[in-house]
């Protein structure tokens, strides 16, 4: 792929600003938080690093998936969380601490994750096509710059300058909301004619991806004996990635457009299964008392 600008240069600097911001949200006290939901964490942990990336290599096999797009969808996989699934947690009255922990927690352990299921991914889906030399630590490196610099930049604000923080928080997030539109929208602009060509046969894998992991994390959430709000944020994590980062590695660090399609096909469709997740909830989940939104409020800014 030739090498241009907005696969170069804006998609990593808006992928940037975008944990940049997250971290804005984030302090030490949501890394020590985890700690006081071991149930719900410990499932979250389960479906996020294991069974995310098992149900995607039996989905993208069943669907009969295979090459680049096989690969794009396993590191999709492999994503963490991000300020989507925090957004998501608060409207649909979940647990927003837990939300904000495990996001934190996931975006640091993703540095090393991804690399990982991306080389095997590789390894196993065009390794047997042509030659693969992955080049692992260049790959968690820009990962790291790209993912682990920005959140900690962000947080290091949070704790320099506490009342900026809090002011500009909310702005920030919306122009991190934007960016993440136009990524998308840039990505798809970009490979229209591969989009438009495959996004009919991606709709239905990245779907049963999305509601299984919903399901899958509501449910053993509540048999691990968590209440409700915990479930509905455990399933919130489980399901919606950060499709961002996908994109920005198929563009940006491996340059091949196939890659990038089932986290574009997937940033439409997360938003589906997410709205209509947080009006469910909604209906079923109690009003969150005064106390339980101004924590929300507090956590979320």
């Amino acid at each position: 792929m030739q090498t241009d600008l907005l696969s170069v240069i804006f998609l990593p600097l808006g992928l940037a600003i975008i944990m940049f911001t997250l971290g804005v949200g984030l302090t030490i006290a949501d890394f020590k938080r985890v700690f006081l939901y071991p149930r719900a964490f410990s499932v979250g942990l389960l479906c996020h690093f294991i069974l995310l990336p098992l149900i995607g290599f039996c989905l993208v096999n069943f669907y009969g998936i295979s090459g680049a797009m096989a690969v794009g969808f396993m590191t999709l996989t492999a994503c963490p969380t991000g300020t989507t699934s925090n957004l998501l947690t608060y409207h649909a009255r979940a647990d927003v601490a837990l939300a904000l922990s495990f996001t934190a927690f996931a975006a640091i352990v993703a540095i090393f994750t991804v690399p990982l299921i991306l080389a095997w991914s590789l390894a196993h889906f065009v390794g047997a096509s042509q030659q693969i030399d992955f080049p692992y630590s260049q790959i968690m490196t820009q990962i790291f710059f790209t993912l682990g610099v920005p959140v900690g930049l962000g947080m290091l604000l949070r704790a320099k300058a506490t009342a900026f923080a809090h002011r500009w928080h909310s702005s920030m997030s919306l122009v991190a909301t934007l960016l993440f539109m136009v990524i998308v929208a840039a990505a798809v602009s970009k490979n229209w004619v591969l989009f438009k060509e495959h996004s009919l046969e991606l709709a239905p894998v990245v779907l049963s991806l999305n509601v299984t992991m919903m399901l899958l994390g509501f449910g053993l959430t509540k048999l691990a004996g968590a209440p409700l709000r915990q479930a509905a944020t455990v399933a919130i994590e489980s399901g919606v990635q950060n499709s961002t980062l996908a994109i920005v590695i198929a563009l940006s660090m491996l340059r091949n457009e196939e890659m990038a399609l089932p986290a574009a096909v997937y940033s439409v469709f997360m938003y589906l299964t997410g709205i209509a997740f947080v009006f469910i909830m909604r209906r079923y989940a109690p009003p969150l008392s005064a106390e339980e939104e101004r924590v929300a409020q507090a956590a979320m800014h």
